[in-house]
């Protein structure tokens, strides 16, 4: 069946739209074809990378580009390239369920992978011409070649395009010469191809450029020592020096002054790509961490078996779990936008940019939460495991470690939290989310009288369902207010801008572990699905806790007198269950299931 675009929700409508189960692609939705290629990732990670750990955190930076290179030979870096190119050209879901699965053997080759496979070949597929794209994509896609992005300095971290890094014309109008520094450059140690971005002139936006880089003639072209980092020990991170370097007119990239639009959109890219990175992770700290439980005896007692080790287990799980459905979720609706802008004749340049563009918002919300919730998995494995989670002879402190470094790339998540709002209100502004409409609804909610009947909730989701739309109106009701309140000086409230974006965040994640399991249960059963309902409610029950308590904080930050008294009634009333879950219960359920199958199970 063709999709058209009634049937896609765009960008940020999840939250005033309701979305059926049957319309949410999960992780049990895999074709036989991406079944294979899942399998095919996993033994390779568990062949090349895992029996290799110590050598990675020992810094061989040999190692990582060995086995990027058998990455190449086995097709994984050219998953996402178009088959003109060299590349396998399948369709989004498959470019992240390969970045899911290789990527949890070491931070380190998963931050080479990701930044060869998005930021150094994405950007020359999605903005290069014919010719840029015949003489580099295919050797990136075979790994002879790998590509690195250069884009921070020193000065422009966050601020990205208040970059120093010039580019001047030649007299002769044939090139450009560069001069600057760039730092925190993945794979500059073994690149051949660097997207590089400078400013020409005194141009407001700085200017994207594909430069080769040939360690024999180095075309002024200097590399700094390797960084010693805390985590992802052994991914090439090197300062690269431009002084004079002579860069072909032809190898601008897309037009003057798009730099930054270049640099932007490969983040979205990278934000999905970068969630996903992070899920086969936590699978596997919960499925060492269960092992270990299980073996480990105090008080005559299998750890396991105690309530406290319980609860871990439980919520590790739980958060995998939600992780996982909304990446996948969000997958889908960008491979399905991208086929319908096809389908209606654009490029597959034009479709790729413009599917990921729309899904932003959603991009933004996978990478703050999937890697906050890689950084506790791992900080509770270390728990789990005791004093011997501190040694470096158990693999949870490396975990732990590499895990850190995913807070900060692909835009920081302060950055990305306000990002998400902030195109939120943009979108709004523009037409394509109406969020007016519902937010003067639940404006006219909060002056009526409250219904007093108790709804019949005797349908599995039925309650939880109606918190995610209680939720939805929390969300509605604070934007709402601190839009009116502010207008376009909105964005100088980073605070609130953060405390919305928390409750954004547990919406997506929350109703997406609710219809993955929804849709699951009617194609089996309730009791197939007992442990998968379990983390669903559970999921839930914390995003009302955090969507009250930053709601909360946020009316009492713009709002006053009775204003901010009935907002705060109406808070209450958006963020109270009916029927309580017993919590305790749930985790039980969940822990029992992933004890019994001694490995993170769903």
């Amino acid at each position: 069946m063709e999709t058209t675009e009634k049937d896609i929700l765009r960008g940020g409508q999840f939250l005033v739209k309701e979305t059926k189960c049957e319309d949410v692609f999960t992780p049990e939705d895999f074709s036989e074809e991406q079944t294979m290629m899942k399998d095919s990732v996993m033994e390779f990670n568990d062949r090349e990378i895992i029996p290799h750990k110590a050598r990675f955190e020992a810094k061989d930076y040999a190692l990582t580009e060995e086995v990027m290179r058998k990455a190449g030979e086995m097709g994984f870096l050219s998953v996402a390239v178009p088959e003109a190119f060299g590349g396998m050209g399948m369709g989004f879901v498959s470019t992240v369920l390969t970045c899911d699965y290789i990527s949890s053997g070491t931070g380190s080759f998963s931050t080479a992978f990701g930044a060869h496979t998005g930021i150094g070949t994405m950007p020359i597929t999605l903005y290069g011409t014919e010719a840029q794209k015949q003489k580099y994509v295919p050797k990136l896609a075979s790994g002879e070649w790998f590509g690195a992005y250069c884009l921070t300095e020193p000065g422009a971290g966050s601020d990205a395009n208040s970059g120093k890094t010039t580019a001047e014309l030649s007299a002769d109008g044939k090139s450009y010469k560069i001069n600057g520094q760039k730092m925190w450059i993945s794979n500059a140690g073994f690149c051949s191809v660097m997207i590089v971005f400078a400013r020409i002139e005194g141009d407001k936006n700085i200017t994207g450029f594909i430069v080769e880089y040939d360690g024999k003639n180095p075309n002024g072209i200097t590399l700094g020592e390797e960084e010693h980092k805390l985590g992802i020990r052994a991914s090439s991170t090197r300062q690269v020096f431009f002084n004079d370097t002579v860069v072909p007119v032809e190898n601008m990239l897309a037009g003057r002054g798009e730099g930054f639009k270049i640099a932007m959109n490969a983040l979205n890219v990278g934000r999905i790509k970068l969630a996903a990175a992070c899920l086969d992770s936590q699978r596997r700290v919960i499925s060492i961490a269960v092992n270990y439980a299980n073996e480990r005896k105090q008080f005559k007692t299998r750890i396991s078996d105690f309530g406290a080790i319980k609860t871990k287990l439980a919520e590790m799980a739980a958060s995998a779990y939600a992780g996982e459905s909304a990446t996948y979720r969000a997958a889908k609706n960008i491979e399905d936008r991208i086929a319908m802008r096809e389908a209606a004749g654009n490029t597959h340049q034009e479709a790729e940019l413009k599917g990921v563009e729309e899904y932003a918002i959603e991009c933004s919300i996978l990478k703050v939460a999937v890697s906050e919730d890689v950084q506790n998995c791992a900080d509770e494995g270390i728990q789990i495991f005791g004093g011997m989670g501190f040694s470096e002879e158990t693999p949870m402190e490396s975990a732990w470690r590499d895990a850190r470094i995913a807070r900060i790339y692909e835009g920081t998540n302060e950055i990305n939290r306000m990002l998400a709002v902030g195109m939120l209100v943009k979108k709004a502004m523009k037409g394509h989310v109406d969020l007016l409409g519902p937010a003067s609804k639940v404006q006219e909610e909060l002056m009526g009288i409250p219904s007093f009947e108790t709804p019949d909730y005797s349908e599995l989701f039925s309650e939880e369902k109606e918190m995610i739309k209680k939720l939805k109106k929390t969300f509605l009701m604070v934007a709402g207010g601190a839009v009116q309140k502010y207008g376009p000086q909105l964005e100088d409230h980073q605070q609130l801008l953060i405390a919305a974006a928390d409750i954004l965040i547990e919406i997506y994640m929350a109703e997406s572990a609710i219809l993955r399991t929804e849709k699951n249960v009617k194609r089996t059963s309730e009791k197939e699905q007992s442990a998968q309902i379990a983390m669903a409610k559970l999921y839930l029950y914390h995003a009302v806790d955090i969507v009250e308590e930053k709601g909360k904080e946020s009316i009492i930050s713009f709002a006053e007198g009775d204003e901010q008294r009935m907002m705060l009634m109406g808070l209450k009333r958006f963020t109270k269950y009916a029927n309580y879950p017993d919590i305790v219960d749930l985790r039980i359920e969940i822990a029992e299931k992933v004890k019994a199958e001694n490995k993170y199970c769903f």
